[in-house]
């Protein structure tokens, strides 16, 4: 039985509510000093989502506020005098439990990351931090996780069985129980000439080894046998991932990051995106995100800092 087309928005409007029943969450957000990261985080706090902590130039912050007519009133705001210290606070605070998330503000992702991949920060863990994109692609029946386009650039296969870890702990707080993950290459069978063939294959027989858990690999896997039951079908694919993917696991950075902005300017996908990995989520978005992807990738974290991770065997 075919499944139905969901239209823009549902899948983000399913996170805002799954969210919104739960208490906010307090959240460093580190320097917000314009008017597009201080609005997000403002507008989050006006939903109910987040309970924000500001962190940066007080001077700067008050004159994004002023710009953008927000009326920051009832926040509490830390005054730093720049960006680097603003990302080592917001830190501190997170290792000592007096927040429960990180939200990027306006500087680069490798000054935010820089600082919570010190050794001193608090924040590591055992796993490797990498970014997911949760999609909404009006053409696709469900929500479709995206994972790395944004922080591992060429990930070996340890560093890929975290990000696979990560991107399922991530469908299971968002109550997808077993998520159907797609290891992504060129072509759907192993050839020893293409690296990103064999890391599926291993991948795959990680979980099958207790590796990975939680969810159901198949791999390699094109895009299109990945998504459509249809292409599947005509190669002969028998499995329970192909065609029905929930997550996509990509080779590298570069082609996680063109398929995702793919689908965003040619399927009018919208997105929420978080790191997974750290001791708490950290929410990333981009300038051009819109406001219903910055509210989402907020819901997102709440669902995240929620949940508990997966156990495997390293």
């Amino acid at each position: 039985m075919s499944e139905p087309q969901a239209s823009a928005g549902t899948q983000l409007h399913r996170l805002m509510r799954m969210a919104e029943a739960r208490p906010p969450l307090r959240t460093a957000v580190v320097h917000p000093v314009d008017a597009l990261s201080l609005t997000g985080a403002v507008e989050a706090a006006r939903r109910g989502l987040i309970e924000p902590i500001l962190i940066g130039p007080r001077v700067r912050v008050e004159a994004a506020a002023a710009a953008a007519g927000l009326d920051l009133a009832g926040l509490q705001l830390i005054d730093v005098e720049h960006s680097h210290q603003a990302a080592a606070r917001a830190c501190e605070l997170a290792a000592a439990g007096q927040v429960a998330a990180i939200m990027k503000g306006a500087l680069h992702t490798d000054e935010l990351l820089d600082a919570v991949v010190a050794r001193d920060s608090g924040l590591r863990t055992d796993r490797r931090m990498s970014h997911v994109f949760v999609l909404d692609v009006p053409s696709y029946p469900r929500p479709l996780l995206v994972s790395d386009a944004a922080l591992n650039i060429a990930p070996d296969l340890a560093t890929k069985r975290d990000i696979v870890q990560n991107a399922i702990d991530c469908a299971h707080a968002m109550d997808v129980p077993e998520p159907r993950v797609a290891i992504l290459s060129a072509v759907e069978t192993v050839n020893p000439k293409m690296i990103s063939t064999l890391d599926a294959a291993a991948l795959c027989k990680m979980a099958d080894r207790g590796q990975i858990v939680g969810g159901l690999l198949d791999g390699p896997l094109a895009f299109d046998n990945a998504i459509s039951l249809e292409a599947a079908e005509a190669k002969g694919i028998r499995s329970p991932v192909a065609g029905r993917a929930d997550i996509l696991i990509v080779p590298d950075i570069e082609s996680g990051n063109m398929l995702a902005k793919q689908l965003f300017y040619l399927s009018s996908a919208q997105s929420a995106g978080i790191i997974m990995g750290a001791r708490v989520p950290i929410i990333l978005t981009s300038r051009s995100d819109p406001e219903a992807s910055r509210l989402a990738s907020c819901a997102l974290a709440i669902l995240v800092s929620q949940h508990k991770p997966a156990k495997y065997v390293r």
